[in-house]
């Protein structure tokens, strides 16, 4: 069980990687924009396109390393008053039998989305590039199913007790806040 939660919580690593690798890339794109907009006055066709696009590849490739780390906003001025064993029972049990779930369902629903937009070769309609969409839907799958892997190794380690509701690992993946 030890392994199978250490490569969930290496998937989620690797794509918080690879967000910050298109954090990167959103930026040369935004930056090209701006200079062939201002300087040659020659805006792009693709910039909008590629700002939300990649934007949301961001968020999505964040999401489970996020959520490994606890750093997602979380309302618990109820629960931080029960006892730290209730604690982990009732996040584990939301995590197991709600989060988990609905994850799921959004990341299989978003798979098939994906795989219809690459088997009909949808493009953006209402872009003037009009880019082929199944990239940036794939994205959107894999963010989905890595947070509801994430969801249900984060349930098994509040439900064992291997972890406390707000606290997040000591070591992440080499992305210290520092850095």
């Amino acid at each position: 069980m030890t392994t199978i939660l250490r490569v969930i919580d290496a998937i989620a690593g690797a794509l918080a990687l690879l967000g910050r690798c298109v954090i990167f890339a959103l930026i040369v794109a935004m930056l090209y924009e701006v200079v062939a907009r201002y300087a040659f006055g020659a805006p792009t066709l693709w910039a909008f396109d590629i700002s939300y696009m990649l934007n949301g590849s961001v968020f999505l490739l964040g999401a489970a390393y996020a959520l490994r780390c606890d750093v997602h906003v979380r309302i618990d001025f109820l629960s931080q008053r029960m006892p730290m064993r209730a604690q982990q029972l009732l996040n584990g049990a939301v995590f197991l039998l709600v989060m988990t779930p609905i994850t799921t369902i959004f990341a299989w629903v978003a798979s098939k989305k994906a795989w219809k937009a690459l088997i009909t070769g949808e493009v953006e309609s209402v872009s003037p590039w009009a880019p082929v969409v199944w990239p940036f839907y794939t994205v959107i799958a894999v963010g989905l199913a890595a947070l509801a892997l994430q969801f249900l190794a984060e349930a098994i380690k509040l439900l064992s007790g291997r972890k406390n509701p707000g606290e997040a690992p000591g070591e992440l993946d080499g992305m210290e806040e520092n850095q």
